[in-house]
């Protein structure tokens, strides 16, 4: 099942020097095979927040583990690659990251 990204609304815009990149995540739920996507600048801060059940659409499937990040400069460029993991293709690849990772899914 698809999900829309509640992404931090401060990342906005370019990075400025000396500021982390934003990150492109994927979660993995094992006990129901769920994937979620989002935009974070704090992949660890927003891993938290799903397992505390701080997002409506997250909270019903914890626990949570990151298994996918991918650094992008600027959150324009984040968000065009989040949108393709939200696709069917960019779906068809994570899962195979994750059936690569851990052998627990089908292709």
């Amino acid at each position: 099942m698809d999900s829309i990204s509640d992404s931090d609304s401060e990342d906005a815009g370019s990075i400025p020097a000396g500021v982390t990149q934003i990150c492109v995540y994927a979660l993995h739920n094992f006990n129901n095979e769920e994937i979620y996507v989002g935009i974070s600048k704090d992949v660890e801060r927003r891993l938290a927040e799903h397992n505390l059940g701080l997002n409506r659409y997250t909270k019903a499937f914890k626990p949570w583990k990151v298994f996918y990040t991918e650094s992008h400069p600027t959150y324009s460029s984040a968000r065009v690659r989040e949108k393709y993991f939200k696709n069917a293709s960019g779906k068809r690849y994570l899962r195979k990251v994750v059936l690569r990772d851990s052998g627990s899914m089908p292709a």
